[in-house]
């Protein structure tokens, strides 16, 4: 049976078996419903659902709804039979803390009886998912951005950056945006999500998007309880945030100035090899217009070596952006546990959880 690949990230959790040049088989939204009872139980309308984020700006922040997640996962969709389960590979975010993987370990051999573990982080997979080594990732994910450089299939961390806001932080801009030019508008933050996929935009470049405050267009959109509000300028906004954090009230470079300044750290030699093989991750990153304005703010930077973007093979999926990691986790499966580069139960019960730090690196 062939290895699990699991990335789970703080808005979708995608899943299936290693199979690196196709989609993962499952993607469904990292949110599990919870039932709370209110009162002493007797009342049943006292009894409410409400919905939990087991990942949190891409960390596992509920463990219990983790695992009732993963449950349904390996074992209803993916098929895994109990007393028969297989092995199982995970990406980890950047600076993913100790105790959470020693957690993860745990939890895969301990409740879900696993037979063999690995974990990579997201940055090397998304390079390996495009047959590099070396490189440097953009991660924009659902709750932070990322940016790894990565040599020689390690991340650097002391180049590293994280930043804590990501997709969610543009959905809240974008509702914020709506409002002004709506302002009786009433939208749950899920129909915005489904506008920013729709309407949000970069402009070609700063001038154009102040071009946009005084010539764009507004469209008329029909929200599914009937009421009918108007966008124009606030899907470009959402895009510029990126370029021009001040938008968000944050002091802040813009990604492609983030980039170079994280990258200028590593040593000469190869911060050609890095900035050439620069690579763009995470579901905003497929934003219209984003990759064009990204390379062209890299072409017009301050820095000697300008970053430049890193062409998908052609025969990756289209979405090769979006599940990058996965991808390049179904590849990285194919290479360590046949070759038993892995944690095995054996290694787990002779160490205990924290032989992940020995074995996945």
């Amino acid at each position: 049976m062939e290895a699990v690949v699991v990335d789970a990230g703080s808005k979708l959790l995608k899943a299936g078996f290693a199979s690196p040049d196709q989609d993962p088989a499952l993607i469904m939204p990292t949110k599990m419903k919870r039932v709370v009872e209110d009162g002493d139980g007797g009342d049943a309308s006292m009894i409410e659902e409400v919905t939990v984020d087991p990942v949190v700006r891409g960390f596992i922040r509920d463990w219990d709804a983790m695992e009732d997640l993963l449950r349904h996962v390996l074992y209803t969709d993916l098929g895994w039979e109990v007393g028969d389960e297989g092995q199982i590979l995970f990406a980890e975010p950047l600076f993913t803390p100790k105790a959470i993987r020693e957690q993860l370990v745990q939890l895969m051999f301990e409740t879900f009886n696993v037979s063999g573990f690995y974990a990579s982080e997201q940055a090397v997979l998304s390079l390996y998912a495009v047959g590099r080594i070396s490189g440097c990732t953009v991660d924009i994910g659902h709750g932070k951005i990322d940016i790894a450089p990565v040599c020689e299939g390690a991340v650097q961390h002391i180049a590293s950056k994280r930043f804590q806001i990501g997709g969610i932080d543009l959905t809240n801009l974008l509702t914020q945006e709506l409002r002004k030019s709506n302002p009786l508008m009433n939208i749950d933050i899920s129909e915005v999500e489904k506008l920013k996929e729709q309407y949000a935009r970069c402009a070609e470049d700063q001038v154009a998007f102040e071009e946009t405050q005084r010539t764009w267009p507004k469209e008329t959109h029909t929200l599914l309880d009937g009421q009918t509000i108007t966008i124009g300028r606030e899907g470009y906004i959402v895009g510029e945030a990126l370029f021009q954090p001040s938008i968000l009230g944050l002091e802040e470079y813009g990604i492609v100035e983030q980039l170079v300044r994280s990258i200028s750290s590593v040593s000469s030699e190869n911060l050609r090899q890095l900035l050439e093989n620069t690579m763009l991750c995470g579901g905003t990153a497929s934003m219209s217009g984003f990759e064009e304005r990204f390379q062209k703010e890299a072409n017009l930077c301050s820095s000697s070596i300008r970053p430049s973007l890193i062409k998908p093979p052609e025969y990756m999926p289209e979405n090769l952006s979006k599940n990058s990691a996965w991808m390049g986790g179904a590849i990285l499966a194919k290479v360590v546990f046949p070759q038993n580069q892995h944690v095995t139960k054996g290694d787990y019960d002779e160490t205990g959880p924290a032989i992940v730090h020995k074995k996945c690196f």
